[in-house]
């Protein structure tokens, strides 16, 4: 069994996130920025076994496509032609970053720290992903 790599997608930097082996546990795996992203998946996917790749779709309260959809649709078209054989799937990824924001205040760390954007998009990644996983 393979890995499910989740990615919450940004035009700046992109926040990743990966489960276990055993698909049973999502931990936050890095954030890189978004030219870099691509590279990035090549060099990681020919390391680890991955399965699907789980990408948050951003939606507006209503249902519809956000703004940011015209950025992520070239990406998991992209996406789709390098890696034919891994399932592409989107998941909605409405108030990720409020919850990672609140996930970071709970932990306890210092106010300089939860400034840090870096973190924020990983464990919004890590959320889409555990969402993902428990809707399966």
């Amino acid at each position: 069994m393979g890995r499910i790599l989740a990615i919450d997608y940004g035009r700046k930097r992109v926040g990743l996130a990966v489960t276990d082996e055993f698909q049973i546990i999502a931990n936050a795996l890095t954030t890189v920025s978004a030219n870099e992203l691509l590279a990035y998946l090549h060099n990681y996917i020919s390391k680890e076994k991955v399965d699907c790749i789980v990408i948050g779709e951003p939606k507006q309260m209503n249902y519809e496509p956000s703004e940011s959809t015209k950025y992520i649709e070239p990406f998991i078209r992209k996406l789709k032609i390098d890696f034919p054989n891994i399932k592409i799937e989107r998941h909605d990824e409405r108030f990720t970053s409020k919850m990672a924001q609140q996930t970071i205040i709970n932990a306890g760390l210092k106010k300089k720290d939860r400034q840090n954007k870096s973190l924020l998009d990983s464990v919004s990644a890590t959320i889409i992903l555990q969402s993902y996983m428990n809707s399966i």
